[in-house]
C-alpha cells in the first residue's frame, strides 16, 4: 500500500472547511496504526498557503493542485485531477467530506477509479487490520458497519461535526509536493459565483442550530429564530414543510432531501418530527424540541421538550440566554 491515507482538503474562498481537520484527526491514528503516511489533497487557485495548517494537523505530505481551472469547483475539472493523482500513487484510503462537493467529487471518482465507497459515515476506525465504517441506515433508525477488504483505494464521505479534532502541532512541517494538474475538458463554465454574506456559522459545520417548522406560522416570524441564533452563536434551519411553503430558502433545509447536519445543539421549534427531518439531524448531540403538541414526534428523539407555544417560550430563551451572556 504505497500511497498511504489520503484526506481530501476542502476550501471555500481559501479557508479550510472544519471537516477537513476532523477527517486529518481521524486519519492521523489510522495512518499512525497502519504505519503509513498521512497525505492531504489541496486543490484551487492560490491555495498554498493552507498547507501550513494541513501539516500542523497531522499531513505528512500535502499534494498541491494548483490552477486557474481549478479556482471554481467544476466535476469534470475535479474529478479528471484528483482522479489522475489517486492512479499514479494509489493510496490504500482516501476520505472526505459528507459535502456538497465531496459527495459529488467522491463519488465520480470512485465510479472512475471502479472502487468502493461508504458514504455519510458517522464513525471511521481500524478494527482487526481492518477499516471499519459506520453510517445511517433507514432514516437514521439504525446503524450500519462494513468493511471493504478488496477495494483500493476504500473510500468513504465522513459527516462533518462527528469526529473529535486534534489540538494542532505548531511548528510541524509537511513535504509538499507540486502537482501539474490535468482537469482535462472542461464542460461546466461557471458564469458567476453568488455568495450570501451571513455572520453567522455555516449550516453544516455550526456547533449550535436553531432551526423552525411549520408551527413558524409564516416567513417574518423566522426573524425570531435569527434573534435567539445571534444570541447563541448559532446557525439557523428549517424543516421542508417551511421551505415548502416559501418561508426559507432550500439552503437552509435540514433533512433527508436537504443537509445532514450534527451540531452538539440541535433547537427544534415548531417542528412535528417528520422521519426525513429526523434522518437529517437525528445525530446532534443534545435535541431541544419546542412545541404544542405533546404528541409531537420530535419528542421521542429529543433530550429536553418543552410543550408550548413556540412564540412565549422562545422570546423568555432569548432574554435568559442575554443574562446569561450578560453575567459572563
Amino acid at each position: 500500500m504505497p500511497g498511504g491515507i489520503w484526506v481530501y482538503a476542502e476550501q471555500k474562498d481559501g479557508k479550510l472547511k472544519k471537516v477537513t481537520l476532523e477527517l486529518l484527526s481521524a486519519a492521523r491514528k489510522i495512518a499512525d496504526e497502519q504505519k503509513e503516511e498521512l497525505c492531504a489533497v489541496l486543490t484551487g487557485r492560490d491555495v498554498a498557503g493552507l498547507a501550513g495548517t494541513l501539516a500542523e494537523y497531522g499531513a505528512d505530505k500535502v499534494y498541491l493542485l494548483q490552477s486557474e481551472d481549478l479556482e471554481n469547483y467544476t466535476t469534470d475539472g475535479y474529478t479528471s485531477a484528483v482522479t489522475a493523482l489517486v492512479r499514479e500513487h494509489q493510496p490504500s484510503v482516501f476520505l472526505l467530506g459528507y459535502t456538497v462537493l465531496g459527495r459529488d467529487l467522491a463519488a465520480h471518482v470512485a465510479q472512475r477509479l471502479d472502487t468502493g465507497l461508504f458514504t455519510d459515515c458517522v464513525d471511521v476506525r481500524l478494527e482487526d487490520g481492518q477499516l471499519v465504517f459506520k453510517r445511517p441506515i433507514y432514516a437514521g433508525k439504525a446503524f450500519f458497519e462494513g468493511v471493504c477488504p478488496e477495494a483500493r483505494p476504500v473510500m468513504a464521505t465522513v459527516r462533518p461535526n462527528v469526529l473529535p479534532v486534534n489540538p494542532p502541532q505548531a511548528g510541524r512541517t509537511a513535504q509538499v509536493i507540486e502537482v501539474n494538474p490535468q482537469p482535462g475538458s472542461i464542460r461546466q463554465i461557471i458564469r458567476d459565483v453568488v455568495r450570501q454574506v451571513s455572520t453567522r456559522p455555516e449550516l453544516t459545520e455550526a456547533d449550535i442550530i436553531v432551526s423552525g417548522g411549520r408551527g413558524m406560522k409564516g416567513p417574518e416570524n423566522f426573524r425570531l429564530l435569527e434573534e435567539l441564533a445571534d444570541v447563541l452563536g448559532a446557525a439557523v434551519g428549517a424543516s421542508r414543510a417551511a421551505v415548502d411553503a416559501g418561508w426559507a430558502p432550500h439552503s437552509m433545509q435540514v433533512g433527508q432531501t436537504g443537509k445532514t447536519v450534527s451540531p452538539t445543539l440541535y433547537i427544534a421549534c415548531g417542528i412535528s418530527g417528520a422521519i426525513q427531518h429526523l434522518a437529517g439531524m437525528g445525530s446532534s448531540k443534545y435535541i431541544v424540541a419546542i412545541n404544542k403538541d405533546p404528541e409531537a414526534n420530535i419528542f421521542k428523539v429529543a433530550d429536553y421538550g418543552i410543550v408550548g407555544d413556540l412564540f412565549e417560550v422562545v422570546p423568555l430563551l432569548i432574554q435568559e440566554f442575554k443574562k446569561l451572556k450578560e453575567q459572563g
